[in-house]
C-alpha cells in the first residue's frame, strides 16, 4: 500500500471519528432527558427544547458548512466544527440553568451540523468513483452504531457517574485527540474561487430552513390538523415559502454576478436532485420508526418497558448491515439500482411488519428485513445521486439533502403518534361493549384514559381475573391496528421512493440519449 493511500485511509478514519462523537451525542442525552429536566426543574415539554434546539442548529449550519467547506477548505471547517462542538459540549455541562443549557445546545449544533457532510465531501473529493460507494456506506453505518449504542452508554456513564453532566464532558478529550490528529493528518481540500460569498443567499436560506423547522415543531401531534391549521404554524409555513421564494431569485440573478451562490440555481431546477432531495425527506421518515419500536412491542405483544429496548436489536442492526451492503451495491450496480433494490426491500419489510408482527419472532424477522431496506437507503445512493448533480458542488449539495432527510426525521414523530394516538381512541368503546357493565363501571373507571401507556399500567393493575385478560386481549388487538397504520405509512413512502427511483432512471437514460 502506498503511502499517499496510507495517509488518505489514516485521514478517512479521523473524519470517522469525528462522525462518530457527534452521531452518539443524540443517542446519549437520550438516556438522560428526565434527569437533566428534573436538574433544571422543567416540565416533558420545556424539557424537549433540548432536543428541538439541537435539531434546529443543526438544519441551519449543514448546508452553510457544506458550502464553505467546499470554498475555504475541508480540513479547516473540520477543524473549527470539532473545536465549535466541543466548546458546546462544556458549556452544556457547565450550564447553571435552563437558559445556559438551550444556548450551549444550539452551539454544540452548530458545531455537529457539518461534520458528518464534511467527511462525506471528503471521500467524494478524494477516492476514486469505484470506491466512494462502499466508503460512503461506511460513514452511514458509523451513524446507525452510534445510534444504537448511544442510549446504552448513556445509561453506563449516568450510572458510573451518577451526573449528567459526564455524558457531555467526555466528548472534551475525544475532540482534543481529534483536533491534534486532523491537524497533522488530514490534507486540505476545497474549490477555490475568486467570486464573493453569497451572504444574502446565506441569510434566506438559514431563515427559510428556521421558519420550516419551527412550523413542523410548532405541531400538536395530539391534534394534528388543528394545530396545522392555527395561524402560528401557517405564519411560520408561510414565512418558509416566501423565503425560499426569495433564496430562488437571488440565486437566479447570482449567475450573471461574480457571486459564488449559496445554493447553485443551477441544483435548483434540476428535476433529478430535487427528486432526490424529496426522496432523502422520505427516508427521514423511515428513521422515525426507532422511536416507536419500544412502545408497540410493549403494547402489542406484551413485553415489558424494559425489556421493549432489546427488541430493536433486529432492525439497528440490520440497518447498520444494510448502510455497510448498500455502498458497495452502489460500486457494483449504480446509485439508482440501489435505491430500487433497498426501496423494495423496505416496502417489504414495512408491509410486513403493518399484517404480520403478532408475536416477536414474527416482529423480529419483518423488522430486520425493513431496517436492511432503509439501511441500504440511508449510506450511499442518495449521497452519490446528490454529487452526481452538485458537480463542484458537493458539500452545498450534500448539505441539503440532509437537512431535506432531517426535516422528514422532525414531521415523522408527531404523524406517527398522530396516527397512533386516533388508532387508541376506539379502544374505550370496544372495551365497554365487550365486557359486563359491572366491570366497566367498578373496574375500568379508575383506569387513567388519558395516555395510551397510563391506561397500559392501569389495566395491568386490576386484579386478576378473565375479564382483566379480556380486556388487555382487547388492548393489544387496538394497539396492532393503531400501529399498522404507522407501518403503513412507512410501507407507502417506502412505495414511493421505488416508484421515484424508475422515473429517475429514465431521466438518466433520457440524458445520456440526448447527449
Amino acid at each position: 500500500m502506498s503511502k499517499k493511500t496510507v495517509n488518505k485511509s489514516l485521514a478517512l478514519g479521523i473524519l470517522v471519528l469525528g462522525v462518530f462523537m457527534s452521531a452518539l451525542d443524540n443517542g446519549i442525552i437520550s438516556a438522560a432527558l428526565t434527569t437533566i429536566n428534573s436538574s433544571f426543574d422543567v416540565s416533558e415539554v420545556q424539557g424537549s427544547w433540548g432536543i428541538t434546539l439541537y435539531t434546529l442548529g443543526m438544519a441551519i449550519s449543514t448546508p452553510i458548512i457544506g458550502k464553505m467547506a467546499d470554498r475555504y477548505g475541508r480540513k479547516k471547517l473540520f477543524l473549527a466544527e470539532i473545536f465549535l462542538f466541543a466548546i458546546g459540549s462544556l458549556l452544556v455541562a457547565l450550564s447553571t440553568n435552563f437558559t445556559l443549557f438551550l444556548a450551549a445546545r444550539f452551539v454544540q449544533a452548530l458545531g455537529g451540523g457539518g461534520i458528518f457532510i464534511i467527511a462525506s465531501s471528503f471521500v467524494l473529493t478524494v477516492f476514486p468513483k469505484e470506491k466512494q460507494g462502499g466508503l460512503l456506506g461506511m460513514l452511514g453505518a458509523v451513524n446507525g452504531i452510534a445510534s444504537v449504542v448511544g442510549p446504552n452508554i448513556g445509561s453506563l456513564v449516568l450510572k458510573a457517574t451518577n451526573s449528567w453532566h459526564w455524558l457531555f464532558l467526555i466528548n472534551l478529550p475525544i475532540a482534543v485527540a481529534i483536533l491534534i490528529s486532523a491537524y497533522l493528518w488530514v490534507p486540505e481540500t476545497k474549490n477555490p474561487t475568486n467570486k464573493k460569498t453569497d451572504y444574502i443567499g446565506t441569510v434566506f436560506l438559514s431563515l427559510g430552513i428556521l421558519s420550516f423547522m419551527l412550523a413542523i415543531t410548532s405541531l400538536d401531534q395530539t391534534n394534528l390538523m388543528s394545530s396545522l391549521l392555527s395561524l402560528k404554524v401557517l405564519g411560520f409555513l408561510l414565512g418558509g415559502i416566501i423565503l425560499f421564494t426569495g433564496l430562488f431569485f437571488i440565486e437566479k440573478g447570482n449567475q450573471v454576478k461574480e457571486i459564488d451562490p449559496i445554493l447553485d440555481y443551477r441544483l435548483l431546477t434540476n428535476r433529478n436532485f430535487m427528486l432526490t432531495l424529496f426522496m432523502g425527506l422520505l427516508t427521514g421518515t423511515l428513521i422515525a420508526i426507532f422511536v416507536y419500536i419500544p412502545s408497540f412491542v410493549e403494547h402489542r405483544l406484551g413485553v415489558s418497558a424494559n425489556q421493549a429496548g432489546i427488541y430493536m436489536s433486529g432492525i439497528g442492526l440490520a440497518s447498520i448491515v444494510g448502510a455497510g451492503s448498500g455502498g458497495r451495491f452502489v460500486d457494483k450496480k449504480g446509485a439508482v439500482q440501489t435505491i430500487q433494490i433497498a426501496s423494495f426491500i423496505s416496502l417489504v419489510g414495512f408491509g410486513s411488519l403493518a399484517f404480520f408482527a403478532t408475536n416477536t419472532t414474527t416482529f423480529l424477522i419483518t423488522s430486520t428485513i425493513a431496517g436492511l431496506g432503509f439501511g441500504m437507503l440511508m449510506g450511499a445512493p442518495l449521497s452519490v445521486l446528490a454529487s452526481e448533480e452538485a458537480g463542484k458542488e458537493k458539500g452545498s449539495a450534500l448539505g441539503t439533502l440532509s437537512v431535506s432527510r432531517q426535516v422528514g426525521l422532525t414531521i415523522a414523530p408527531t404523524l406517527y403518534a398522530a396516527l397512533i394516538q386516533n388508532g387508541f381512541n376506539s379502544l374505550m368503546p370496544q372495551l365497554t361493549k365487550a365486557l359486563p357493565s359491572e366491570f366497566v363501571t367498578e373496574q375500568l373507571s379508575q383506569v387513567n384514559q388519558h395516555s395510551v401507556e397510563s391506561t397500559l399500567l392501569g389495566l395491568t393493575d386490576l386484579a386478576a381475573s378473565p375479564e382483566k385478560n379480556q380486556a388487555l386481549a382487547i388492548f393489544r388487538e387496538t394497539a396492532g391496528a393503531a400501529y399498522q397504520r404507522m407501518f403503513l405509512f412507512s410501507a407507502i413512502a417506502s412505495g414511493i421512493i421505488f416508484f421515484l427511483s424508475f422515473v429517475l432512471k429514465n431521466q438518466k437514460t433520457h440524458r445520456k440519449l440526448e447527449n
